[in-house]
């Protein structure tokens, strides 16, 4: 049974990805929410989705060890499974953990060039080759450009997009020229695709704030 004959669905669907606007190899999206707003969980039904369609996906976190990370993933899909009835956990494990990797750093100890030796290691000896990188964690608003710069060459030298969480505050205020709050505005010409998750009574919403819409969503 392949990914597409399960009942997982691309919580990125309303962005146009026939017409190549998700993130390409060396670029970048961002999942933007105030705290407690679903931005890793969003993350991680992102992850499950590529995951499930068989694409390697490397998952880093920053600030949290290992096991609680793989603890989300098997809450998630006992979570989807019971919403859909499905007995199909066993099987939905058995395909994706082939193709996922976790990385953990703490926050002062991540760094380009870390990530890029930790990356080197799994790569030259034909452990695991990233398809998508999901980066949950990293503190956006404080990190330089230029960092981001080097993570932008990393990424397309090695051949996968990232999709990075980043927290916003309620006090954020919007650019004058657009919707783009300011804890990710000085860097959002480095970002291809953004959205922002917005709670709405017992839902979230996932409105595009940067990228291109399907005109028509199934």
């Amino acid at each position: 049974m392949s990914g597409n004959n399960l009942f997982f669905k691309n919580p990125l669907k309303f962005i146009n990805e026939n017409a190549g606007h998700l993130p390409e190899d060396g670029q970048f999206g961002a999942i933007l929410a105030r705290a407690g707003e679903g931005k890793t969980s969003f993350l991680m039904h992102l992850a499950l989705y590529n995951l499930l369609r068989g694409e390697n996906v490397l998952h880093i976190c920053l600030g949290q060890p290992i096991k609680k990370v793989c603890l989300w993933y098997e809450e998630i899909l006992q979570r989807i499974s019971s919403q859909y009835e499905s007995n199909n956990t066993d099987l939905m494990w058995e395909m994706i953990l082939p193709h996922r990797f976790i990385m953990t750093f703490s926050v002062e100890d991540f760094s380009v060039k870390r990530l890029e030796e930790r990356l080197g290691d799994l790569t030259e000896q034909g452990i695991f080759f990233p398809q998508i990188v999901l980066v949950d964690g990293l503190p956006i608003d404080k990190i330089d450009q230029a960092t981001l710069i080097k993570l932008k060459a990393l990424s397309k030298e090695h051949g996968f997009p990232m999709w990075f969480t980043v927290m916003i505050h309620r006090e954020d205020n919007l650019e004058k020229t657009g919707n783009i709050p300011f804890s990710i505005s000085p860097v959002s010409h480095l970002f291809e695709v953004i959205v922002q998750l917005r709670p709405a009574g017992n839902e979230i919403n996932v409105q595009l704030i940067k990228g291109q819409k399907l005109d028509n969503v199934l």
